[in-house]
């Protein structure tokens, strides 16, 4: 009676496991086998000058960034009367707003009792009367190139009504920073990428985020929680909205480089994916029912488990059951061994060193915390988590 409760447990557990590690996987030989699109070289996308944008900096504490990064978007080749730079000041120091008071931008300096992303995007466009055709999001800590906005326009004059950029990492500075930047990279592998290839729509991932801005305007309002990314998914998801990945327009973002920052984002974002599970799956029946193959991907999407916290249990399962019952291990060494080559795959090519391998300890004392952040959970994620930039 015993061994047969372990064998059923044993069985069921593997089969929860395998279904995140089978996803993984299909995408993984996906970003393999599609389409690549042509990366622009010929400088072609500088003479479509012809949609007007809004960039939204929303910031919250971020003195130590906020002036180089909107310094940097300034020097646009495109034409300055078509784009507007809004920086939501939030909790900043007044010499800080000081400094950015002087450029030629708009600075708005709200003052939220509870703070949050969503609330700054609405703020924004509360306070903006001009007209625009899209509105670009940008983290406090972004860099983008001086073509961000004509490589942009191009996109935008192929209709498209929501792009995700590419953002990358502009530090890798220590471990935590490196192994940061290698995650993100897999998720633009399996998660946008991969997924365009095969005609489904991207993930969203935060910031370099562009979307139409009558679209935008609309739907901005419906963002409560602070996981504004997965709201704005699910929105786009159920009204069957595209999103594009334009994996050659890089948007360069600051990589957490100490692991109590790591810890907080990570809560955050497995937070904001529970959340977004719960409000996400009752409407799961009429997507299926009407075939909106995108909203039922993204429901699946929420259901994955953590790629650190899959490595490590499928690891310690293999290993109890070789010393239980050697027979019945095969099958979590198979599936160890099928999610490490997955996710070796969504590594690019250049970024697979040997110097990955020697993170192998900062990544166990990084997945121990995400271990501990499961208690920490915020169902309602409606409290704000701040990832503090040490620069």
């Amino acid at each position: 009676m015993l061994w047969t409760s372990i064998h059923i447990t044993d069985i069921l557990l593997w089969l929860i496991m395998a279904g995140s590690v089978a996803y993984v996987f299909f995408f993984a030989i996906v970003s393999m086998i599609g389409k690549k699109s042509p990366e622009r070289t010929d400088g072609t996308y500088l003479k479509d000058f012809r949609h007007r944008f809004l960039i939204i900096f929303p910031a919250y504490g971020e003195d130590n960034v906020i002036y180089q990064s909107v310094s940097t978007c300034l020097k646009q080749d495109y034409p300055s009367e078509l784009f507007d730079i809004i920086v939501v000041s939030d909790h900043m120091k007044p010499e800080t707003n000081a400094m950015l008071d002087k450029l030629p931008i708009k600075l708005l300096t709200p003052s939220f009792v509870k703070s949050s992303k969503a609330k700054a995007l609405q703020f924004a466009i509360a306070n903006t009367s001009a007209r625009y055709d899209y509105v670009v999001i940008l983290d406090a800590d972004n860099i983008v190139d001086t073509n961000f906005l004509s490589q942009l326009s191009l996109s935008c004059g192929r209709g498209y009504k929501a792009i995700q950029c590419h953002r990358c990492a502009k530090n890798s500075d220590n471990d935590v920073a490196m192994l940061d930047g290698i995650s993100e990279e897999i998720n633009n592998t399996l998660f946008r990428k991969a997924h365009n290839r095969i005609g489904l729509s991207s993930a969203l991932i935060g910031s370099g985020m562009c979307f139409d801005y009558d679209w935008f305007r609309d739907n901005v309002r419906h963002l409560t929680t602070a996981g504004e990314d997965r709201e704005l998914e699910a929105l786009l998801m159920f009204q069957r909205i595209f999103i594009k990945y334009e994996e050659h327009i890089h948007v360069r973002d600051e990589k957490v480089s100490n692991k109590d920052n790591f810890q907080r984002q990570r809560q955050r974002w497995m937070s904001a994916q529970i959340n977004s599970l719960c409000s996400m799956f009752p409407l799961l029946p009429s997507a299926i029912i009407h075939g909106n193959i995108n909203f039922i991907d993204k429901t699946i999407q929420q259901m994955l488990m953590p790629r650190s916290i899959l490595i490590v249990t499928t690891f310690v399962f293999a290993i109890l059951m070789l010393i239980i019952a050697p027979v019945w291990s095969a099958k979590w060494w198979l599936l160890f061994i099928t999610l490490c080559l997955s996710l070796f795959i969504a590594i690019p090519p250049q970024m697979r060193t040997r110097t990955i391998f020697n993170k192998l300890a900062a990544f166990s004392t990084l997945t121990l915390r995400m271990f501990t952040n499961i208690r920490k959970i915020d169902r309602e994620n409606k409290n704000f988590i701040h990832t503090k930039h040490d620069r």
